[in-house]
């Protein structure tokens, strides 16, 4: 590879590694072209996952400012550039490592912060962005319904209190201002 090919490498590199979410370095050593075709699909449309020269990438990953991502660059690594949901990518790594073993996740980074095998692993078992905004919704509406209930509790107490007086003071108006039958007068003699 020429220089100036080499120098291009480094700089799409380094733009990669600043511009995704996240990033997951993996060795796939022992994958076939059909495995990895595979492990792509597995990834979705966020994320791509591209073969990688170490040296050129131990040089992009300095000039992106991740500190300590070099040395996990040993032997025939790829990474998986993620632009959507980190968590929907690092399930998609976790499961077809399940059914492919000999696909390693060497390390990772989220928002600038170096991640173990293992912090991918835990990322991977959350519940995905969408899923918890959905129960973060469900939860701010179940207590805006109890604050709801909370105020409107005093009111209508009182408006059950009104209600009790009003019908207590109709039963306690005086008979005489309900209107009367008319009554038979006394006694009349026959004539």
């Amino acid at each position: 590879m020429a220089r100036s090919d080499k120098s291009a490498a480094v700089a799409e590199l380094a733009e990669e590694l600043r511009s995704s979410n996240a990033v997951v370095l993996t060795e796939y050593r022992g994958l076939s072209v059909k495995q990895l075709t595979e492990l792509r699909r597995a990834l979705g449309s966020n994320a791509s996952y591209t073969v990688v020269k170490n040296t050129l990438t131990k040089i992009a990953a300095k000039e992106a400012g991740l500190d300590g991502f070099d040395e996990h660059l040993v032997g025939p690594s790829a990474i998986a550039f993620v632009t959507g949901d980190p968590v929907d990518a690092a399930k998609g790594l976790r499961d077809f490592a399940r059914g492919n073993p000999v696909l390693v996740i060497k390390a990772g980074v989220l928002d600038g912060k170096l991640l173990s095998a293992d912090e991918i692993r835990q990322l991977a078992d959350l519940e995905s962005r969408d899923v918890l905004l959905a129960k973060m919704a469900g939860a701010m509406k179940a207590s805006l319904v109890n604050a709801v209930s909370l105020f409107s509790a005093p009111l209508s107490k009182t408006v059950r209190l009104v209600e009790a007086l009003r019908q207590k003071a109709e039963a306690a108006q005086p008979e005489a201002a309900q209107p009367e039958a008319a009554q038979p007068d006394a006694e009349q003699p026959d004539a």
